[in-house]
C-alpha cells in the first residue's frame, strides 16, 4: 500500500485515508493493555506539547523528524532497541493524524505491524490512562518527570 504510490495528486483527507486503510488502529485502553505484552508505544509529538500536555509512562520519545532513521535497521542512525522490524510499533501524536500518516511509513519500511493510536494523546489523557508530567532541561534542575493525576481538578502545573 505504499503512502506516495498515486501518480495523481492527492488532498491530504485521501493521503490520510488510504494510510489508515492500511492500518489496524488501537483505541488508547487497547494500547495500554498491550504495552504489558511487548506493544513499543512510540511518542513523536514535539517537545512544546510534551511539555504541555505531558508523558505516558513507558513510552519510547523519537521525534517526527528523525522517526524513519530511528527505526529503519539499515539506518547508522537506528536505535537499537527499535530499529528491528519484530518490534510492535504503535505511534501516538497528539490527536492521531500525523501518526497515522507516519505508521504507514514505517509499514512501507518493513515494520507490517505499525499502526498509531486513534485520538492520539488526546484520547489516552481522555480514557483516564497515565500521564507523568514532562520537565524541560532548562527547569531549573527539578526532576525529569512528576506523576501526575488524570483527574483535571487534581493536576498540579506548579
Amino acid at each position: 500500500m505504499g503512502v506516495i504510490d498515486s501518480e495523481e495528486p492527492r488532498t491530504v483527507d485521501e493521503l490520510l485515508a488510504a494510510a489508515r486503510s492500511g492500518l489496524h488502529r488501537l483505541t488508547a485502553r487497547e494500547a495500554h493493555a498491550q504495552m504489558a505484552h511487548g506493544l513499543r508505544l512510540v511518542d513523536i509529538r514535539s517537545d512544546a506539547q510534551r511539555n504541555a500536555d505531558g508523558v505516558i509512562p513507558g513510552a519510547v520519545h523519537v521525534p517526527r523528524n528523525v522517526l524513519e532513521w530511528r527505526l529503519d535497521p539499515a539506518s547508522r542512525h537506528r536505535d537499537p532497541d527499535l530499529g528491528r522490524r519484530d518490534v510492535r510499533v504503535a505511534l501516538i501524536c497528539h490527536e492521531g493524524y500525523q501518526s497515522s500518516l507516519a505508521a504507514a511509513t514505517l509499514q512501507d519500511l518493513g515494520f507490517a505491524r505499525a499502526t498509531d493510536l486513534a485520538g492520539g494523546f488526546q484520547a489516552w489523557r481522555a480514557a483516564g490512562l497515565p500521564v507523568e508530567r514532562h520537565w524541560d532541561a532548562r527547569d531549573c534542575g527539578r526532576q525529569s518527570t512528576e506523576a501526575l493525576s488524570t483527574t483535571p481538578a487534581n493536576r498540579r502545573f506548579d
